[in-house]
């Protein structure tokens, strides 16, 4: 949607600024009710930089400004959980590519960690390997990515044979394609279950993609279709310490019509009390139903071994097992959690990957001299942050000293031609990359602290004789010494005094001798400022 063409109310309701929004979470500093009743957009400019669109409201005169690209083009996604947000299969789909990870690599690599419930999200499973056959294990697991739901079977619940089952899965038998306690309001969104034991005959897994099944229904019969996505099932649990309800259908879909729940489970649905018409159109559909999901092709089959331990979305996949020898030894372990604390973890992964090319850049370009300094790049930027820290400098500020010269390496102009006489802008071009991803307490130091250095030249006479060679040089291109006015007007900005602090930081990190910490001793720092809303 152009910018031009967007209800006034909702663009105003999405505005940006410091003032409408908590620049340190995103969220809305006002109410609706705070808008003007009858609010008109009196203005628009583009901004001279190019950078994005200012917009002036009527009748209160509150500015916005609005980045170019924003809000970017309608995917017609939703919340995560649709069929719109997924990509649905069949067994055939995935011969060869089931989404796995090793249990050590998940630990200690985030991408790996991403990936992973990148595949959770999306396939609507992954399976973990090499992890520990040790009781309780489990929970550990699920601690990984998010919290532990809780319920009348436990934190964890043992599949295995018991002596007085209350449940059919504690027992040697075969169990069809099903989702797991339709009976909860909510259910649990997410289920896991890790094998430390598996020497039986039988006993082996299998998976449904429940979105799938649902699709082939919606298209080979949609009556069939409509009737489960509007007939309430009463599905039941009762035994001598528990009694739940919860009358939901077996397709649950989205106010677009899009696919968003499936509860299937003929073992816990309860007495239907309809008219007669409408009893058996639903027994007529649901009966299609459930012999689509025993439909040759569409169950991915596998044997979970010791140290598996497979996470799978409860409102998407049905998993069945094959009957097993009673006599032989099967023991999984398993517990619940929630696709939101599972979305949450991988949105804080995928935050995290603008941190992943600047380690690059500190890998990589930053590993060049640095405007004919003794440090390289990433030397002084490191020796930036550290003298920051060891002043006991806020977090935010140390950031600015760790990105202050990102700009050299993005934009027409490099940090070489501003040694060969032209101005390369790097302290805005560093600031205006870095604000897709941090607050102005990081970037406005870092777009200030050329500016700085042509600050103290003015103010502090003495100041100039403590620049280097290559810092005396730079100067002239910058702009040199400023004038008064100049400079009244940088002490007017909120982040001068930051910028200057910076500034004296930068100064003092061109000793080559210095060992600094590396990149990755910032990385949790930086995680802590990450934006909540990439831009």
């Amino acid at each position: 949607m152009e910018l031009t063409d967007a209800p006034a109310v909702w663009l105003r309701d999405n505005c940006p600024c410091s003032l409408c929004r908590d620049p340190r979470n995103g969220q809305k500093l006002f109410q609706i009710t705070d808008l003007p009743a009858r609010l008109t957009v009196a203005s628009t400019r583009e901004l001279p930089d190019g950078s994005g669109t200012e917009v002036v409201w009527a009748p209160d005169g509150h500015r916005s400004v609005f980045a170019h690209g924003w809000p970017g083009r309608d995917t017609g996604a939703g919340d995560g959980r649709t069929e719109a947000d997924k990509e649905t299969w069949t067994a055939a789909d995935l011969d060869g590519r089931i989404p796995e990870a090793s249990w050590p690599a998940y630990l200690a690599d985030h991408a790996v960690r991403e990936r992973t419930l990148e595949a959770v999200a999306r396939l609507g499973f992954a399976l973990l390997r090499e992890v520990p056959c040790r009781p309780g294990q489990v929970l550990d697991v699920a601690g990984a990515f998010g919290f532990v739901r809780e319920t009348n079977y436990g934190e964890l619940f043992d599949v295995r044979v018991e002596p007085d089952p209350n449940n059919l899965a504690f027992t040697g038998s075969r169990i069809t394609p099903h989702t797991d306690n339709p009976y909860r309001d909510p259910v649990p969104t997410l289920q896991l279950l890790h094998c430390l034991v598996n020497a039986a005959d039988g006993g082996d897994s299998g998976l449904v993609d429940g979105f799938r099944a649902a699709a082939l229904l919606r298209t080979e019969n949609p009556e069939a279709f409509e009737v489960l996505t509007r007939t309430p099932v009463p599905f039941r649990f009762a035994d001598a310490h528990t009694s739940l309800r919860a009358d939901r259908p077996l397709i649950e879909v989205d106010a677009r019509g899009r696919i968003r729940e499936i509860r299937f489970n003929n073992r816990s649905i309860a007495t239907l009390r309809l008219p007669a018409e409408e009893l058996t159109a639903f027994y007529a559909a649901y009966r299609t139903f459930g012999e689509l999901l025993q439909r040759p092709g569409l169950q991915l089959d596998f044997r979970l071994n010791p140290g598996d331990c497979l996470i799978f979305d409860n409102t998407r996949l049905l998993h069945a097992r094959t009957a097993f020898a009673e006599s032989g030894a099967r023991h999984l372990q398993g517990a619940y959690a929630d696709l939101d604390g599972l979305f949450s973890t991988l949105a804080v992964l995928r935050r995290q990957r603008p941190l992943d090319d600047l380690a690059a850049l500190f890998a990589g370009a930053g590993t060049e001299q640095y405007l004919g300094e003794e440090v390289t790049q990433a030397q002084h930027m490191l020796l930036t942050a550290a003298l920051a820290e060891a002043d006991g400098a806020p977090a935010a500020l140390i950031a600015a000293g760790l990105l202050h010269d990102v700009g050299h390496f993005h934009g027409p102009v490099s940090g070489e031609e501003l040694m060969a006489g032209t101005d390369n802008r790097h302290s805005h071009t560093g600031a205006d990359l870095l604000s897709r991803w941090f607050g102005p307490a990081v970037t406005e130091p870092v777009r200030l602290h050329v500016a700085a250095k042509r600050y103290l030249c003015a103010v502090e006479p003495e100041y100039f004789d403590q620049l280097s060679a290559a810092s005396v040089h730079t100067l002239t291109v910058q702009g040199g010494p400023m004038s008064r006015a100049e400079a009244d007007a940088f002490e007017a900005s909120p982040y001068a005094r930051d910028a200057v602090a910076l500034r004296r930081w930068d100064d003092r990190a061109k000793d080559a001798a210095t060992v600094a910490p590396g990149f990755d001793h910032w990385r949790p720092l930086l995680t802590g400022l990450l934006r909540t809303e990439v831009r």
